[in-house]
């Protein structure tokens, strides 16, 4: 069901305010721009009708990790919100994981700036996972599940029924191939999933848009984006060697990324081979006498 206000255009709601939220008041005024800020606001709000993310008056808290992807995750609610068709309430959440150099004025000087609610949270994960794992090791995996942890309490603490993150389509898409060639197993990153204690939902509206759309978006936004020191700094992760794979399908056969992203919408459990998926054994009984041939 469509939760979300028909609109016949992604127009700005032209008010007092100018018809724009303030985050936009100064980015470039060229088609460009334009037709790419209009596709993301598209697909992201197709993503959230598609998945029913939306009850209105509901709050979500939106990871805010300094990079390109979550302002732009932050940046287009807010713009949907501003133009009445997100019914609900943001509350964006940095959480500081106290890594050295960190700039901790960025974030809250950035959000103050557009009077962006939010709140700051510090936790020392980085030494937890600098402690536990040795030098040279992926940290990406335990660094993710001690920061969900935080977000999950910080979740409940503030209201909020849904964790917002700012996966995108190329996201979704390496999970996939990393658990195929590593996992043995057809998964990838779900655009809605309910936490395992069940009382906080995770959602993904960035799940269909382009990783090269949210970077020039970022560029044009004039975003001040944070490096990630920890996991950004590591060479040879997996994830890395997915990312050029599909970088190299897509530039000798372009637009694969966006059918292999339809392929996740459109699967057929009956032409796979997961038994507990599809009751294989069932077919026997539909086996009648008129559908063998004659001669056997």
């Amino acid at each position: 069901m469509n939760m979300l206000p028909d609109a016949e255009t992604l127009e700005p709601i032209a008010d007092a305010a100018g018809g724009f939220h303030p985050l936009f008041a100064d980015v470039p005024s060229s088609v460009e721009f334009n037709k790419l800020r209009k596709r993301l606001l598209r697909l992201a709000r197709q993503a959230i009708d598609d998945f029913s993310m939306v009850r209105p008056g509901d709050r979500w808290l939106v990871a805010l990790s300094g990079g390109k992807d979550s302002y732009g995750l932050l940046a287009l609610l807010l713009d949907l919100k501003w133009r009445g068709l997100l019914p609900v309430d943001l509350l964006a959440c940095n959480l500081d994981q106290g890594q050295p150099n960190f700039p901790k004025h960025i974030l809250p000087d950035y959000l103050d700036t557009y009077a962006i609610p939010h709140r700051i949270e510090y936790q020392d994960t980085y030494s937890v996972v600098t402690d536990k794992l040795p030098e040279g090791s992926t940290y990406c995996s335990l660094c993710s599940r001690l920061r969900r942890g935080h977000l999950y309490r910080i979740a409940r603490e503030e209201g909020c029924s849904a964790l917002v993150l700012g996966h995108h389509r190329e996201d979704i898409l390496e999970t996939f191939f990393m658990n195929l060639f590593h996992g043995g197993r057809l998964a990838a990153m779900p655009a809605k999933l309910l936490n395992d204690d069940g009382d906080v939902m995770v959602l993904r509206p960035l799940a269909y848009c382009a990783e090269a759309d949210l970077e020039k978006f970022a560029g044009a936004m004039k975003f001040p984006i944070i490096p990630c020191d920890l996991c950004g700094s590591q060479d040879g992760l997996q994830r890395n060697a997915m990312k050029a794979m599909l970088d190299d399908l897509e530039k000798r056969m372009p637009g694969r990324k966006d059918t292999m992203i339809h392929a996740m919408t459109n699967v057929r459990p009956s032409h796979l081979l997961d038994r507990k998926l599809f009751d294989f054994a069932a077919l026997n009984e539909t086996l009648t006498r008129q559908d063998i041939p004659d001669d056997i």
